[in-house]
């Protein structure tokens, strides 16, 4: 069989599961023969000889198990990194998070300490690495799989000498006093939401921010007004910039402004708390 006939044959598969079957089917098999999308195409009418292989991928995908942990890998801003289960897939709007921070630090002339709350797999802090000349960044997290996975991703792109590691519960473990900036995609889920059926895979201490899904967000706001840090910018939920609105005015914060996503949703802010 060729991989023209085993894309359409398996794609079959998929067809509840996504929009582009045939286009992940393709992905799966790239992944499988380490090649790239232009190879494949070259070589539609090859045989195809890993059948199996390749059904045993799409059947696993087809219980709507992400694809980013078939293949080990998710795209975020322009780049490949490496995603592992147990640690959080990117999203596409945290660019946006990232766009945000990027205005602010490029304008710097002096090294900048940063600190990311939450790092997952690195994608934050690695970028505001390769974008950013002269800076430092603390990169926390509570979970040891994400610490080892961001450690994988800044090493690939080879960025650890500006980045370093810690496990630490928000600011535990961050005792410095002179934070330029703290930038977070924290959880901010509500406990009881009920997720599709794919995201279930992924860590739910990634997700959940508590019974209705702001406290931790709250929380960041006000340890990071307390730690007198210049600059706060966190990605939200869609429904809660009015309740994070009223932390900070209450903390008496003058300057700050919420951004909308692709969809045209709120999905963070951005606040001068200094």
């Amino acid at each position: 069989m060729t991989i023209k006939e085993i894309v359409k044959k398996e794609s079959q598969k998929l067809k509840y599961i996504t929009h582009i079957p045939a286009k992940e089917v393709e992905i799966l098999i790239c992944h499988l023969l380490d090649k790239n999308n232009i190879w494949l195409h070259i070589n539609y009418n090859i045989e195809f000889t890993k059948e199996k292989e390749l059904e045993k991928l799409v059947n696993k995908r087809a219980t709507d198990y992400p694809l980013e942990y078939i293949i080990n890998k998710a795209s975020f801003y322009g780049e490949t990194f490496i995603v592992e289960e147990g640690v959080l897939i990117p999203r596409p709007e945290t660019e946006l998070l990232v766009e945000k921070a990027v205005d602010i630090l490029q304008n710097r002339d002096t090294t900048t300490k940063v600190v990311e709350i939450g790092v997952g797999s690195g994608i934050i802090s690695v970028m505001l690495a390769l974008l950013i000349k002269d800076i430092k960044i603390i990169a926390v997290d509570i979970n040891e799989k994400a610490i080892e996975l961001a450690k994988k991703n800044a090493k690939k792109f080879n960025v650890e000498d500006k980045i370093e590691f810690r496990l630490s519960n928000l600011y535990e473990e961050v005792l410095e006093t002179d934070i330029f900036m703290t930038i977070s995609n924290p959880p901010y889920i509500a406990n009881n939401y009920r997720l599709p059926k794919n995201v279930k895979y992924e860590p739910s201490n990634a997700l959940f921010g508590g019974e209705i899904g702001d406290e931790l967000l709250k929380k960041i706001i006000e340890n990071s007004y307390n730690k007198e840090i210049t600059y706060l910018l966190c990605e939200m939920g869609y429904d809660q910039k009015e309740p994070l609105e009223k932390v900070l005015n209450t903390l008496n914060i003058k300057e700050y402004e919420f951004y909308k996503d692709y969809e045209n949703f709120d999905r963070g802010f951005v606040a001068k708390l200094k």
